[in-house]
This record gives structure tokens, C-alpha cells and sequence, in this order.
């Protein structure tokens, strides 16, 4: 298994706590901070998803007018562990 917290950078949450498989699948995410019920959608959303996929899906959402969100901020942290050993 692989694990990574992510410090968030521009958004509401400040923490990403991943997990995948060496298959780079996605088996637990959960976010400290942020939009608790719209954040545990996403939690539950992309548990048990290919890391690719969710990449392919949320990767360069904003929130408003920032220049990232908080699924951008979690593609993030799914491209530094989809890399970790």
C-alpha cells in the first residue's frame, strides 16, 4: 500500500490523506478542512477508482475564481503517490 498526506495549497481544506494499491488504485481518501459534505462525496466517489481515471475526471476544477479546488488539489496529491515506491 501507499500512503501520502498532501498539504493543500489555495483551497478551504489543508490536508489530503490518500491510500492506493500498488495497482494505483484508490482504497481511502479523506480531506481536514473544506466542505465536509461535499468533500466526503468526493471521498466516496473516487474510492476504489484507478488513480488515472479520477486524474483524467478532476484534474483543473477551480473554485470560483482561484486558480485550483480542492479535487484539483487532491490530483495533486494522487500524482505524487501514483510515483511513490
Amino acid at each position: 500500500m501507499k500512503h501520502i498526506q498532501y498539504q493543500t495549497q489555495g483551497t478551504c481544506s489543508v490536508l489530503i490523506d490518500v491510500v492506493a494499491d500498488e495497482d494505483n488504485i484508490i482504497q481511502n481518501v479523506a480531506f481536514l478542512g473544506g466542505c465536509d459534505g461535499n468533500l466526503q462525496g468526493i471521498c466516496r466517489l473516487v474510492k476504489g477508482q484507478k488513480i488515472d481515471d479520477v486524474l483524467e475526471r478532476l484534474d483543473g476544477i477551480r473554485c470560483g475564481d482561484k486558480p485550483t479546488s480542492c479535487p484539483d488539489q487532491l490530483c495533486r496529491a494522487l500524482e505524487k503517490i501514483k510515483i511513490k515506491n
